[in-house]
């Protein structure tokens, strides 16, 4: 018996979570790592970094071993993607280098599977970067910077282009980039053996609803469907998805109706048994909506709940979805929910105070 729980503690202590956040000031700490007990949901820290401004969304090389960060976001005629090796024996984060975003206001980074590219997307200048890596996590100045322009309805919020997520397809042939701005979804086709990767598609683009706002995208775990939430439409598009090809085929609203506007949905993420969607709601809401995965990809409403925080922003759920994270940058606060597989619904099981805290990954090492 003392060898079964042995066995489940170490487990249990195997997973870590790493949030970054808008620290506005690099002397103060920008980037934490928790390990996250998957018994009982309980965060415990391990280390932190200092000397990166803004570090507002992060990812993880595909082996874990390299987090990648946008630095410098929110910051005027500025913004750099940086990198840093995570080592789980020693609990170590390390910084590595920075480059040039290649355009003002960082907020998305997408990492290839083979190791050997990143990319980004620039929200305030309307554009996306390509970076190869090398094998040692540095990051080398980027190779391709596109730029876009068009705007959209809303001369306030769609006055040009705004990527807001890079988002490789599953077979990470295809680079998917919902633009904010244009209320369109970019595609390219992506050719990580070239030395320019990227490359314009027949179909460069899939038009979303005027004034929606595409804001971030995910895949259903079996390819067949994705998934883009818009933040001032307040709903997801659901599509169906074949060869870097979207065709739309549901549109639900993440809000009960007694939202009428203002609406400020932010993120997306399927459970990996692919049974469930979440989708968050900044705002007036505060929560995160639940739907159910249809046979056909459509989606049906759950429910909404609480985030227990200010501005859910960004959240994740782990590799065994027993556990969903949200990370609040207006209450500073990130909260550990356990998700109920069979309902989809979630319970708070920890909340910890991290000033900022606008991004959040995790994985099983």
């Amino acid at each position: 018996m003392l060898v079964i729980l042995a066995s489940l503690t170490l487990c249990a202590q195997n997973t870590y979570v790493f949030f970054g956040s808008f620290n506005h000031d690099k002397e103060s700490e920008g980037i934490y790592v928790y390990q996250l007990d998957t018994l009982k949901g309980k965060l415990s820290k391990v280390t932190s970094v200092k000397g990166v401004l803004n570090p507002s969304f992060l990812t993880l090389s595909h082996d874990g071993k390299y987090l990648f960060s946008c630095t410098e976001s929110k910051t005027k005629n500025a913004g750099s993607v940086s990198s840093f090796e995570f080592n789980p024996e020693k609990r170590s984060l390390t910084f590595i280098n920075s480059q040039k975003s290649g355009g003002e206001n960082p907020v998305y980074l997408a990492a290839h599977q083979n190791g050997k590219w990143l990319v980004n997307g620039n929200y305030t200048e309307g554009s996306i970067s390509a970076y190869p890596i090398l094998e040692n996590g540095f990051i080398q100045p980027h190779v391709q910077n596109i730029q876009f322009s068009e705007g959209s309805v809303n001369p306030d919020r769609q006055d040009r282009a705004h990527i807001h997520s890079t988002v490789f397809s599953p077979d990470f042939k295809y680079l998917f980039l919902p633009d904010l701005g244009a209320d369109k979804i970019r595609t390219y086709a992506f050719g990580s053996d070239k030395k320019e990767p990227l490359t314009e598609t027949e179909a460069s683009f899939t038009k979303a609803t005027p004034g929606s706002g595409p804001r971030h995208f995910t895949f259903h775990p079996n390819g067949k469907f994705a998934y883009c939430i818009e933040e001032m439409g307040g709903a997801v598009s659901v599509y169906q998805y074949e060869n870097g090809k979207l065709e739309s085929i549901q549109r639900i609203n993440t809000h009960s109706e007694k939202f009428k506007d203002n609406f400020e949905s932010s993120d997306v993420h399927i459970s990996p048994d692919g049974r469930y969607l979440y989708a968050s709601n900044r705002g007036n809401e505060n929560n995160i909506a639940i739907f159910s995965i249809q046979n056909d990809g459509t989606l049906k409403t759950v429910g909404y709940q609480s985030t227990k925080g200010i501005h859910p922003r960004v959240f994740t759920i782990d590799s065994t979805g027993n556990f969903l994270i949200v990370a609040h940058p207006v209450s500073g606060t990130a909260v550990v929910f356990k998700r109920n597989a069979e309902t989809g619904l979630l319970k708070k099981v920890e909340k910890v105070k991290l000033e900022g805290v606008s991004t959040v990954q995790v994985r099983k090492y």
